[in-house]
């Protein structure tokens, strides 16, 4: 019996795939979209307080909806496998 170790097949995977930056690229746009739909716009009278404004559907529902499906994208781009052609 020999005494040589057997090297290990190194093989030149990257971490992840062009399929995972995609899914990563489109987390990053829902959440940007999230964000912007949040924002908010200048009132034309800083002394009224306008409630509608601040507290509209789109802030306070959609926005924070979009922003969290964006994450899940993103945990969806991290942990998806790659195909492997065996």
């Amino acid at each position: 019996m020999s005494n040589e170790k057997k090297q290990p097949q190194v093989t030149n995977q990257t971490l992840f795939t062009k399929e995972n930056y995609i899914w990563m690229l489109a987390g990053i746009v829902v959440m940007a979209i999230g964000f912007v739909l949040m924002s908010g716009g200048k009132s034309p009278d800083p002394k009224v307080f306008n409630d509608n404004e601040v507290y509209s559907t789109r802030r306070i529902t959609v926005a924070p909806i979009l922003i969290i499906a964006g994450l899940l994208i993103e945990i969806f781009a991290i942990m998806k496998k790659p195909k492997t052609n065996e």
